[in-house]
């Protein structure tokens, strides 16, 4: 049991081929089968393969259980039969000492690239200009930058897009108000470092909205200012592109805070589909997927039903000749497809959008687009909750402002590693509360099934204890403080030395961390690698507590220090794909 190429196998993965294989031995008919190999209280691992198998030839499932052990018995260090026929299967200390050496010694801790390839555009985060990102787009940045990066990880050609809200009638409204209040300052330079010109445009825009709702005239003149932009003015898209411009340093910023990968490269605005808008209605109508309904063009559904039993209708394009995020929606499928030549096309917005997603797959899939070579799926997530089960507000009821619920985080996060540490010097307290208050965010976004809704509550996320990020970056932390008083490197692993209980569960557990990675690609549910970090990092207290480290003598010191910088690697990466840091101190 060993490496395997670029891969070091995981035992479970091993022992599951070695029951395959005493399975085919002792019944050639039943060969491939699945071994139904998992971890296991009783033993190392369980296989409960005989009780399906034994209905299929008509036998007990307690005798073909001893029939595969007795064969098993030969490839692994113990085997028993136990209960109706369950196979309770041991591994032998040296081989999971061998694990431990070939992950540590492997670039990537063992993990394959099982995504090698595979062209994956992933859209994500899409705040709108000149408006400042809120609550609402924490889920989708989040859940999207971790799936980036862990496709990123197994191989994918990853191509994040940030589809901008650049575009449409709040533009001229806007625009048309600028002109018409030439003494209002907005940009960056004006407003100083305490706001930003997102901030001003926001405010701006909602007097123009308010504006607009009052004063016929100037509406009308803000309707002619979108025509204006959409006609090419000079004047309009020279302030368009100012606008755009401003609201992308204060994107930038937001998203350096986070610590996501999106940058300037990744923006794709709704305004870089536009000219492809009516080639694309065009095609759907000569195919005949677009049809007139009542002076509009509208796609008819074949799968999908309204509570009248009626076709549901997708708008591609209104009665007055008007397009609308329908049809931007379609045009981006349509370029992505064509001209990023992507495989796999992953929409990372909440449950709300479920069936407008539905409507889109299926024209793409009518129109030809998708093919049955692509594939194209919605991440649907839940609501950010506040603490009275209801939507997340202000106390006045307004949209939480990102930045603000940031800035609370990390000052959540300063006390209480203040008050755990208190010599740490102020600078370098600063940046830990930094790394722990928005680590403790996306953490506890991340730990969460993404289809469920979950409750912020910042007491909860930045606690030393439970289920949170700062839990696990202390967690690292104290491993670095071991190793550093340890006042050694990695050594070489000896794999005749009996392993300890506490020894081998934390072994084992480092083993299963590919498993946790695949299980978030199969399932695009990060989660699943917060529950293994957890459980890791509770694993290794339970060790650090019941075998001694830096007093045991050689060659189990060295050993037990091997587990230490494995599980201190494991947990530092496992944190990276999730987009938090794992400090060294805190």
């Amino acid at each position: 049991m060993g490496d395997q190429g670029s891969e070091v196998l995981p035992l479970l993965g091993q022992v599951a081929a070695a029951v395959s294989e005493a399975v085919g031995r002792v019944r050639p008919e039943l060969e491939g089968v699945d071994p139904v190999v998992r971890r296991s209280d009783r033993a190392d691992f369980q296989s409960n393969v005989a009780l399906p198998l034994a209905k299929r030839v008509q036998g007990k499932p307690v005798e073909l259980a001893g029939e595969i052990a007795a064969v098993l018995s030969a490839t692994v260090a113990s085997v028993e039969v136990s209960g109706p026929g369950f196979l309770n299967i041991g591994v032998a200390d040296s081989a999971i000492w061998a694990q431990v050496a070939a992950r540590l010694g492997h670039p990537r801790l063992g993990v394959a690239a099982s995504e090698a390839g595979r062209r994956t555009v992933i859209d994500y985060s899409a705040p709108n200009v000149a408006k400042e990102m809120h609550v609402g787009h924490l889920r989708t940045t989040i859940i999207g930058d971790s799936l980036a990066r862990v496709l990123d990880f197994l191989g994918a050609a990853v191509i994040r897009q940030n589809h901008l809200g650049d575009w449409g009638t709040q533009f001229g409204m806007l625009i048309q108000y600028l002109d018409e209040h030439p003494d209002t300052h907005w940009h960056q330079d004006e407003v100083g470092s305490g706001s930003s010109a997102v901030s001003a445009l926001d405010t701006l825009y909602k007097a123009a909205r308010k504006e607009f709702d009052v004063d016929t005239e100037f509406a009308d003149r803000a309707r002619a200012r979108v025509v204006a932009l959409q006609s090419g003015d000079p004047a309009t898209r020279a302030a368009w592109t100012t606008i755009v411009a401003e609201s992308e340093k204060a994107f930038d910023a937001v998203y350096a805070r986070l610590g996501v990968l999106l940058t300037a490269d990744d923006y794709v605005g709704e305004s870089f589909y536009n000219s492809m808008l009516a080639d694309t209605i065009a095609e759907l109508v000569d195919k005949g997927i677009a049809v007139d309904s009542d002076g509009a063009l509208v796609v008819f559904s074949e799968t999908v039903t309204g509570p009248d039993d009626k076709p549901v209708p997708l708008m591609v394009r209104k009665g007055d000749g008007g397009y609308g995020y329908d049809t931007t929606d379609l045009a981006t499928i349509r370029y992505r497809l064509a001209h990023l030549h992507a495989e796999r096309l992953l929409y990372i917005t909440d449950s709300r959008q479920a069936l407008h997603f539905r409507l889109i797959f299926e024209t793409a899939r009518r129109a030809g687009w998708l093919t049955p070579s692509t594939e194209a799926e919605h991440i649907a997530f839940g609501t950010v909750l506040g603490p009275d089960g209801r939507p997340f507000k202000t106390r006045a009821g307004g949209t939480v402002r990102l930045t603000d619920l940031l800035d609370d985080a990390v000052a959540h996060a300063r006390a209480i590693v203040a008050e755990k540490n208190p010599h740490l010097p102020a600078a370098e307290l600063d940046e830990i509360a930094e790394q722990a208050g928005i680590g403790a965010v996306k953490y506890a976004d991340l730990s969460t099934s993404r289809l469920k809704d979950y409750t912020f509550d910042l007491d909860r996320m930045v606690a030393l204890t439970g289920n949170t990020g700062v839990y696990l970056q202390y967690a690292h932390a104290r491993i670095h403080s071991i190793l550093r008083k340890s006042d050694a490197g990695a050594s070489a692993i000896d794999p005749t030395v009996a392993l300890q209980p506490a020894e081998r569960a934390l072994a084992l557990g480092l083993d299963a961390y590919n498993d946790a990675i695949t299980q978030v690609a199969k399932t695009l549910e990060p989660h699943h690698l917060c529950v293994y970090l957890y459980n890791l990092a509770r694993t290794f207290t339970t060790f650090y507590e019941t075998c001694p480290v830096r007093t045991a003598p050689d060659p189990i010191r060295a050993n037990r220090l091997a587990l230490c910088h494995l599980t201190a690697r494991t947990l530092a990466h496992g944190l990276s794909l999730l987009g938090i840091p794992a400090p060294h101190r805190m």
